[in-house]
């Protein structure tokens, strides 16, 4: 539960998930803001093309989170991918290469108040939120996906973790962030 101090107070947010008691739980959990909900990719479609949101948070099976987030990327959207069924390896670089700016497993969900409260502070303030990310669930990532799980695609992870803001992803973003299109960067 946030409170009213919480830099989460009053966003507006876009759950997407066809579990209906995710998103039960993840309006429960995020009370303090506004959240609106989606069942499945065309509807979270168009809500992402109709309505501004502070963040959407996207479950990758189910709702073609990956399509959509490349939806919500091109708006300028802050996006976080939740997801059970899609915790691996592949996915995770595939979410930071699409722009997400997080990528959270459904085993976290009691936390992520906590977790989009940490993340967003850090995407706000303009530091890198995969950092912060690896920092809390480095361990769960390494425990998940076993010994050495880098390895497969080291110079993809060597360059990550060379600079956190190394990916096409934020290069995506900054692309579609009013605030530097303005400056005509």
């Amino acid at each position: 539960m946030t409170d009213s101090s919480s830099i989460l107070s009053g966003k507006r947010i876009l759950a997407v998930d066809d579990e209906m008691d995710i998103l039960e739980t993840i309006e429960d959990i995020l009370d303090s803001a506004v959240v609106d909900t989606a069942g499945d990719y065309e509807t979270a479609s168009r809500k992402i093309e109709e309505k501004p949101y502070d963040l959407v948070i996207l479950d990758i099976m189910g709702v073609n989170g990956l399509e959509l987030l490349e939806e919500a990327v091109a708006k300028g959207i802050p996006t976080v991918m939740l997801t059970a069924h899609a915790v691996n390896p592949e996915a995770l670089m595939e979410s930071i290469q699409k722009g997400a700016i997080s990528y959270l497993p459904k085993e976290k969900l009691a936390e992520l108040d906590e977790l989009l409260e940490m993340l967003l502070d850090a995407h706000q303030k303009g530091n890198p939120p995969w950092k912060l990310l690896f920092e809390k669930l480095g361990d769960f990532f390494d425990e998940r996906f076993g010994d050495g799980w880098q390895d497969k695609e080291s110079k993809f992870w060597h360059e990550f973790n060379r600079n956190f803001q190394v990916s096409r992803g934020i290069q995506e973003r900054l692309l579609h962030d009013k605030n530097i299109m303005d400056k005509g960067i």
